[in-house]
């Protein structure tokens, strides 16, 4: 079995991760910073998994822009094939050359069969899709696999395969082995459990909303000009509308806007007035809107 093609320690330390990350704009906990480290260490993709909204695509972001890497995104839905995966023919381009090649033979006999299959399944013609890109790669890359959760069990296979040594079998090219591996973060919203075999190939994490104290700093980081008291009522707000029953829950980059929102209007404080005004910048459904309203008594 081929060896996994080695990927180069990106950060020397837990600190370093976490002074690296804030400076790209995402203040990791002690958790997250250590999970990074070791999966960073030990040459491992990282499965973060949790609630939409909590920052896992964030987090992967910020890792490209803290290593100096180039982000390649595989966002997974329902329906997700190989084709869109890895790799795919430019069919139309190789018809195209086929009718081209039968053309210019001057006896009207066409060109030889086996020269047309080789030139037409060159590199010319090759559509590389996001886990392709990544593999044949050879400066720094993030490569991240979004909502895994959201593709068939069929895309699990694929990303089985690939993961285990970085490498894809073309039949008309040969193999194609990556020279650098990429830094990998896949991303699960647990709307269904991923398979066992593939979590064993990751590191873990679990990524909930933060807490009112580490959620304030991020609204501070993100939006400095916002005055600490009302981001104090903002996050308290925010974590009240978190503990009702609604469709979707306020992410975390829905604070950020709602801070820059207030920022923008020129509030000093967030009372009832200025909660109703504004409270499509956080919730997207009228069902949760009258839930709110109910709820803090915004009526």
């Amino acid at each position: 079995m081929p060896r996994p093609p080695s990927q180069s320690p990106q950060f020397s330390s837990v600190s370093d991760v976490g002074k690296r990350l804030a400076a790209a704009g995402y203040l990791p906990d002690a958790q997250i910073a250590t999970t990074v480290f070791l999966a960073d260490r030990l040459g491992k993709p990282l499965l973060v998994e949790g609630p939409a909204g909590t920052g896992k695509t964030e987090l992967a972001k910020a890792l490209a822009t803290a290593t100096g890497s180039e982000l390649i995104r595989l966002q997974c839905y329902e329906g997700l094939d190989e084709a869109r995966a890895l790799y795919e023919w430019n069919y139309k381009k190789q018809l195209l050359r086929i009718q081209a090649a039968q053309g210019s033979s001057g006896d009207g006999g066409g060109a030889d069969w086996a020269t047309v299959h080789d030139d037409i399944f060159g590199e010319e013609f090759l559509l590389s899709r996001p886990l392709l890109t990544a593999i044949r790669r050879s400066e720094p890359t993030v490569l991240l696999v979004d909502e895994t959760d959201k593709a068939d069990v069929e895309v699990e296979g694929l990303l089985l395969e690939v993961l285990s040594d970085f490498q894809v079998t073309i039949p008309e090219l040969g193999t194609v082995t990556a020279v650098r591996r990429p830094m990998v973060v896949l991303t699960s919203n647990a709307t269904r459990e991923l398979s066992e075999a593939l979590k064993r190939r990751c590191l873990y994490l679990a990524l909930d909303y933060p807490s009112a104290e580490r959620e304030r700093e991020i609204v501070l980081s993100r939006v400095p000009d916002l005055a600490p008291g009302l981001a104090e009522q903002l996050v308290r707000t925010v974590r009240a509308l978190r503990a009702l029953e609604l469709k979707k829950s306020p992410s975390i980059s829905e604070t950020l806007d709602w801070a820059q929102t207030l920022l923008e209007l020129g509030l000093d404080t967030l009372d009832e007035d200025a909660v109703r005004s504004t409270l499509g910048v956080v919730l997207k459904h009228a069902s949760d809107q009258d839930r709110a309203a109910a709820e803090l008594r915004l009526n």
